[in-house]
């Protein structure tokens, strides 16, 4: 496959939400376009109309854009509001349409953990799982790894890059 070097990105953020020591993960509709009926954890992708409308945070930037992004994102397909957003990894993907999607992984904790999960209609289940408990789910490509690099995260304090089973 050839891609064009001008070609631009779609960016989006994933949030993998923490609640005493267990993910959540959610099951996407058998109707969505990109892995239908597959677990993975909410996030979509930035829109000029994320930061666009809010003043600007200096004379030309906005700041915490992916921050703001995930918190939406969790709102809106979960339920959840989140706060002490952190970074996990990040990746690349090519869409069916050829278009390179960058995706910033990030995980929260739920500002009020007794909120219950409400799921948008792009989601039709949801679980809080232990890593171990993960692999019982078909998740989406790399989202198995991404959950291990915050586990290790999280019992160590360590950060880890991603890598590929059996590096």
């Amino acid at each position: 496959m050839s891609y064009d070097k001008n070609l631009v990105h779609y960016v989006s953020a994933t949030v993998i939400v923490v609640k005493e020591g267990k993910f959540l993960i959610a099951k996407r509709a058998k109707w969505e376009k990109a892995f239908p009926g597959r677990w993975t954890v909410p996030g979509g992708k930035l829109k000029v109309l994320d930061y666009a409308l809010r003043e600007k945070d200096s004379k030309y930037q906005w700041y915490n854009v992916l921050e703001d992004l995930g918190k939406r994102e969790v709102e809106e397909e979960v339920g959840l509001k989140i706060n002490n957003i952190e970074y996990v990894t990040s990746l690349i993907f090519v869409r069916e349409s050829n278009i390179p999607v960058l995706v910033i992984s990030l995980w929260a904790e739920p500002i009020d953990e007794t909120a219950p999960v409400v799921l948008d209609k792009s989601l039709t289940d949801y679980k809080w799982v232990t890593l171990e408990e993960a692999k019982n789910y078909d998740l989406i490509e790399g989202i198995y790894e991404e959950l291990e690099i915050l586990d290790g995260h999280l019992k160590t304090g360590e950060s880890e890059e991603w890598k590929k089973n059996g590096d």
